[in-house]
């Protein structure tokens, strides 16, 4: 009889070992089915075509502060408006050839001196580009002779000079040009330590090169007070692979050059003109560089043109398909920038009317 007890015993706690291992299996299995689905979900999330604040305070945290973060499903960048050409009274315009429309996914290079994916221009077709605006008189006076020409440009504005003079680049926006943007204070982006000048003194700081894309972003798009596109370049087209890859993930084209004038080392028009126009005799085609900021480039700008358009060459207008989206830490942070209180963005021009004299 205890014999048989012991037995009895003995075999239900090897049933209950039996159950209970089954049961475990069972559970690992499901587990291991669900995980395929989880990392999925997690992919499409990270694919999205945005950066929230959340990610770029963790991007920028030091490695050993970071916290782990979930990146959220972005919401989709808004269409750029439907491109309306310049009305035109000059028979003899330069005018726009052709209009392109660039889907910014990924963070595409333009420009042969850096990039050779994108080879789409046709012999003779030039995209003009100006940097470091926007400055009084200056950018002014290309714009003016952009619109004598009934043609267009991609602008690249500091963000700085941006919070100086929005008006000017408010004009600029309206006038049809694409707007991208080209730092905070013209950093070296492959360094963190340089030199800004705020208001004509010049400082010594200390930057995080995602900073001063972020910052220059959100500042140019405060300035328009509309839609600017997902454009960036480099300042001195130096450019660190990491911030190559950084501008992939926020979905904004990089642009270097096929052809740099070199006009900021010139005081003269004559040279920006002889520059320019030898540049692309040689290359026959290609996206200029010049400096809406340079007095020489402003003065030589209508005559240019006029070049241009006895040279045969024809003007390409890039639009993108969406605009930038900023990022809205930055966008706060510019706002702190600012001096005196903020009220809204209107131009003056819809605030205050003459309606007697």
């Amino acid at each position: 009889m205890r014999l048989a007890a012991i037995a009895s015993a003995l075999a239900i706690v090897l049933c209950v070992a039996v159950f209970g291992a089954i049961l475990f299996q069972k559970r690992s299995v499901s587990g291991l089915s669900s995980a395929p689905a989880l990392v999925a979900s997690f992919e499409g999330q990270a694919s999205g075509a945005g950066v929230t604040a959340e990610e770029s305070a963790a991007v920028q945290a030091p490695a050993a502060t970071r916290a782990p973060t979930v990146i959220a499903q972005a919401s989709p960048p808004s269409p750029w408006p439907a491109f309306a050409p310049p009305s035109c009274s000059n028979p003899n315009a330069l005018g726009i050839a052709r209009v392109v429309e660039i889907d910014t996914t990924g963070g595409p290079g333009f420009g042969f001196e850096h990039f050779k994916s994108h080879d789409f221009l046709g012999e003779g077709e030039v995209v003009l580009t100006f940097d470091d605006g926007p400055w009084p008189k200056n950018t002014q006076a290309v714009l003016a002779a952009l619109a004598a020409h009934c043609t267009t440009a991609i602008f690249f504005p500091i963000g700085l000079h941006a919070t100086y003079e929005p008006a000017i680049l408010k004009q600029v926006a309206a006038a049809g040009h694409v707007v991208g943007s080209h730092t905070w204070c013209h950093q070296d982006l492959s360094k963190t330590k340089g030199r800004c000048n705020v208001n004509g003194k010049v400082q010594t700081v200390e930057y995080d090169p995602k900073d001063e894309i972020e910052m220059g972003i959100s500042a140019v798009h405060w300035a328009v007070g509309g839609p600017t596109a997902p454009y960036f370049r480099f300042p001195a087209l130096r450019q660190p692979q990491e911030l190559i890859d950084y501008l992939g993930k926020r979905n904004i084209a990089i642009f270097s050059a096929d052809m740099d004038s070199f006009d900021f080392k010139m005081r003269k028009p004559e040279q920006v003109r002889q520059s320019v126009m030898e540049k692309l005799k040689k290359h026959g085609k290609g996206i200029v560089l010049l400096h809406d900021f340079q007095h020489a480039t402003a003065e030589a700008a209508m005559d240019l043109l006029n070049d241009l358009k006895a040279g045969g060459y024809k003007i390409v207008f890039m639009k993108p398909k969406y605009s930038v989206t900023t990022i809205a830490s930055y966008d706060e942070a510019i706002l702190k920038q600012l001096k005196g209180p903020m009220t809204n963005t209107r131009p003056t021009s819809s605030v205050v009317r003459t309606i007697s004299e």
